[in-house]
């Protein structure tokens, strides 16, 4: 049988089978319709609901300010607020919607067969990895059908309305070929293009996600794919998750024939499913009708069918299957590329084989959290005395925005990031425990806020732009107002439009939301990020009570002797700057690294305890390790203004976690430093 007739046939079966759990879940589905006809927009768990909203916030999801707005006005219980941030996150979408639309959809391409002397297009896929494609197990059913087939990218209409230049690549089954008949789908490697360049490297890749709280029933759901072969199309948000079952999603949206192994993304841009059937209408007797009522024939062709709606895989189902596919050392590494959300970095770090299945999140979602009292108690996590031969230390320093937060997970999160980068060096992986965490998380929230001087109302600070409203309202007010203009400037920022020095300290509110907006608009993190990370620089900078408070809560949790490798990230390597001069003379620092800092700004560095720009004698070997779309390094390469030895290397962190510490370890280059030092050859 022909390549496409086999699909076809598989596509068919797999219509049947999605009919059958649609009529399976009709009584489910009901009653959903009969709720969101009473007015209910997202009828779905409070538990579900309560995990959206919390994945929403803490991902920048939807505005922060526009949440405190929406809220403030009358008190509300926590599944009213859920349900609140759901409807803002549904109705009211951030600019950067479409640019990252356009940015994904650069990772779908047209999957076409030989066949005959003749190409003909046979489905869509997406890259899930820099170098691994998905699709469904009906488009690329086994490596012999790959041979047959290729891939273009960029087969798509210009913003001209004209057709662009497909990229075409080949696929490399033997490399990497892996398929499941049940969850339908297919990953295989893509060759690289004509530069050696991974495919994902010239058009980005998706970072799915293991995690839940993607959607809700009756949020929308954007697809974006080759209908019948066309050039790429996409249906945005005129849709909605219908029904969630155990593997697949219910959800109503346009699509066709070619669609098959299209990504189905939520309005943030993850992917939740990966689309592999429409559900044909069925009479009473279970045949497949057609659009104009008549019993539908196999010659009537499948644009014919009456679709009632469409079904997709969900992507944590794939990737919890994943976890547990025995596979050669190499063969895992590449699924450890898909990235340290998917939940199969541990299973791609095992050494030897028979491989254990990555850790994967449970499916239950009433996680709770630690109260604050709890994480009150932490001052931070030792590490096993035995750990790197009892004589090495390696030692994490976090940034802000870390109140509230267990410990011990930032510290296993540190880890997966830093293994993720040391399996893809080569190095073998670190265990957690070996690694100390100095936490200052609470500590810092509570001296910030009693060092306030005017303590502002919740109404004042939602009524006020971004920049006004997370200004420091004490003394280091002035700090923040230079360090954000600084930033702007060092940004590319015309003079004209930034803040006159004069004004700091009694700053024209529009000229210092100007700044911050362009910082956002050339970077891509969010105003409120930007704000408040340079919030709590300039609190800790300007403020002795907060700095000391900060370095005497690190000082409780960390060795005493020994050499250290001490890394750093945001806030973090302004803290660990100081904390050098305070040091136990018995620790030697053989290496530290600086991530995603803002060291390199002059009204930093100035007010440093270290006295100024000078690399610390005490200090080995410095990497600093920046992305030039993270904002809060926008002063690196920190060669330009710190005299003394100091490598700086650029990375390229995705764009949606430019800042992400994650992101920073996950690079070998960053990672096999590390490793090198802490476990030396």
């Amino acid at each position: 049988m022909a390549v496409t007739d086999n699909a076809r046939a598989e596509q068919l079966k797999h219509a049947e089978a999605a009919a059958e759990r649609y009529a399976r879940t009709s009584a489910e589905r009901q009653s959903i319709e009969r709720r969101q006809d009473a007015g209910v927009k997202f009828p779905d768990s409070p538990e579900a609901l309560a995990v959206r909203a919390t994945r929403l916030l803490d991902r920048q999801g939807v505005p922060a300010a526009a949440v405190v707005e929406s809220i403030r006005e009358e008190p509300l219980d926590a599944p009213a607020a859920y349900e609140r941030i759901l409807g803002l996150s549904k109705e009211l979408q951030a600019w950067s919607f479409l640019p990252r639309g356009a940015r994904v959809a650069r990772t779908v391409a047209r999957i076409s067969v030989r066949e005959n002397g003749r190409e003909l297009p046979l489905g869509t896929g997406f890259l899930v990895s820099p170098r691994l494609l998905m699709t469904n197990h009906h488009v690329l059913s086994d490596p012999a059908t790959v041979q047959q087939c290729f891939v273009e990218f960029d087969a798509q209409v210009t913003i001209d309305n004209t057709p662009a230049a497909p990229v075409r690549l080949e696929f490399d089954p033997g490399a990497f070929f892996l398929a499941d008949e049940a969850l339908d789908f297919a990953l295989v490697l893509v060759r690289p293009v004509s530069d050696s360049q991974a495919p994902g490297e010239v058009f980005g890749w998706n970072r799915l996600s293991v995690q839940q709280g993607k959607l809700v029933i009756g949020e929308p759901v954007n697809v974006i794919g080759h209908p019948m072969g066309r050039l790429k199309e996409i249906a945005v948000r005129d849709n909605a998750l219908q029904v969630r079952l155990d593997d697949f999603l219910h959800y109503k949206t346009d699509t066709e024939p070619g669609n098959s192994g299209s990504p189905v993304y939520n309005d943030q841009w993850e992917v939740v499913a990966l689309h592999h059937s429409g559900v044909p209408k069925k009479d009473a007797q279970g045949r497949t009708l057609r659009k104009d009522g008549q019993v539908w024939q196999p010659g009537d062709g499948d644009d014919a069918i009456d679709w009632v709606s469409n079904e997709g895989v969900r992507v944590s189902s794939i990737l919890k299957h994943l976890a547990t596919v025995p596979l050669d050392p190499t063969r895992r590494a590449l699924l450890g590329e898909m990235g340290m959300d998917s939940g199969l970095q541990e299973a791609a770090a095992a050494p030897q084989p028979p491989l254990q299945p990555a850790a994967v999140v449970p499916p239950a979602v009433a996680v709770p959290r630690p109260t604050r009292e709890a994480a009150a108690a932490h001052v931070g996590l030792r590490a096993r005395r035995t750990a790197f031969g009892g004589n090495r230390h390696l030692v994490f320093l976090h940034g802000r925005s870390q109140q509230g937060k267990d410990p011990e997970q930032l510290r296993r999160d540190w880890t997966a990031g830093l293994n993720q980068g040391l399996t893809r060096a080569g190095i073998t992986p670190i265990d957690p425990a070996d690694t100390w965490f100095p936490y200052y998380g609470d500590r810092l929230t509570e001296v910030v806020r009693q060092h306030e001087a005017v303590p502002r109302s919740f109404e004042e600070l939602a009524a006020a732009p971004v920049a006004e409203a997370c200004a420091p309202a004490g003394p280091s007010r002035e700090t923040y107002e230079r360090l954000i203009a600084e930033a702007a400037g060092r940004s590319g920022m015309p003079q004209e439009g930034r803040l006159a020095p004069e004004r700091f300290g009694g700053s024209v509110v529009g000229a210092l939301q100007r700044e911050l907006s362009w910082l956002a608009a050339k970077t891509d993190l969010d105003e409120w990020v930007i704000a408040t990370i340079l919030r709590d620089v300039a609190a800790y900078l300007d403020d002795p009570g907060v700095r000391d408070a900060v370095l005497d809560c690190v000082l409780e949790t960390m060795p005493a002797s020994g050499e250290v490798v001490f890394v750093t990230h945001s806030l973090g390597t302004v803290v660990g700057m100081d904390l050098i001069t305070r040091l136990s003379p018995e620790l030697d620092l053989t290496l530290l690294v600086t991530a995603g800092s803002p060291l390199g700004l002059d009204a930093v560095y100035s007010h440093l305890l270290v006295g100024g720009p000078k690399r610390p004698e005490r200090v080995a070997h410095w990497l600093n390790a920046w992305c030039p779309t993270d904002a809060v390094a926008i002063g690196c390469p920190l060669g330009d203004s710190w005299k003394g030895e100091l490598t700086d290397l650029a990375v390229a962190n995705a764009r949606d976690r430019a800042h992400s510490i994650e992101e920073y370890l996950g690079h070998p280059e960053v990672a096999s430093t590390i490793g090198h030092t802490i476990i030396p050859a």
